[in-house]
């Protein structure tokens, strides 16, 4: 979103309190995210709103939409775009256990992937990877080549959709992993182009002041490790959000 569009003032909640949203249920999901969402709203009066996790959108969106009067983008696994580019017919979907259960997912494979096999693996343990790559630690590649070996067993397969937006963080450990090369595919570009679309090319009048962006956790502290973290994405502001939900 910030290549497409660069005066677009971005805040980023970090749910940190709650997850991994991969292991709760459907109920404690829609039962959170209106409550969490709608305070914050009300204070920062954002154009659009994009829920930037798998598991989430193919839960809560509804619930979300119901109590927001602002678009509402959702993150769904890029199986269409891994089918289409998929020669072998084989592909596998990587995510969280809540994501790759979803009926959603079985929906979007039924529509876009029938002609295909498709390999679905959960793991939260590749979560955790991803958020300590997050604070600056390092990962553990016996893990990340654990948690991906079941998606190589049989016939080669030439995708990986990554369904769990933490996983594009590991994209060069999880290549390196791979015992052959795939496409690792996920739904970044697809979002920032819907966005684009909703909002369309927002610019700032001459003399605007900067721009800046915020980092909100729901944790009650933001370490100077995930400062460090946000900063290289470009947020330059933090804060814990006192209140919320816990």
């Amino acid at each position: 979103m910030r290549a497409r569009l660069p005066d677009l003032r971005q805040s980023y909640l970090a749910d940190d309190a709650f997850r991994p949203y991969g292991e709760k249920t459907e109920a404690q999901i829609r039962a959170r995210l209106p409550d969490l969402l709608a305070p914050l709203c009300d204070v920062l009066r954002p154009d659009i709103v994009v829920i930037a996790c798998n598991t989430a959108s193919t839960t809560a969106l509804p619930a979300v939409r119901a109590v927001l009067d602002v678009p509402v983008v959702g993150v769904v696994p890029a199986i269409k775009p891994a089918a289409a580019a998929s020669k072998q017919r084989r592909i596998a979907v990587l995510g969280t256990p809540g994501t790759v259960r979803r009926a959603y997912v079985d929906d979007l494979i039924e529509r876009y992937a029938a002609d295909c096999e498709v390999r679905l693996k959960g793991s939260l343990a590749l979560v955790e990877q991803a958020e300590r790559k997050l604070r600056g630690e390092s990962v553990d590649m016996a893990i990340i080549t654990a948690e991906t070996a079941p998606l190589f067993q049989g016939d080669p397969i030439d995708a990986v959709v990554l369904a769990c937006t933490h996983f594009p963080l590991l994209r060069d450990e999880l290549a390196q992993a791979a015992p052959y090369p795939v496409d690792w595919i996920d739904s970044g570009d697809a979002i920032a182009r819907r966005v684009e679309s909703l909002l369309g090319k927002q610019t700032r009048p001459k003399g605007h002041p900067p721009l800046y962006q915020t980092a909100f956790s729901t944790a009650p502290l933001i370490t100077f490790a995930q400062r460090r973290t946000f900063a290289a994405y470009g947020f330059s502001h933090y804060a814990s959000l006192k209140g919320a939900p816990t």
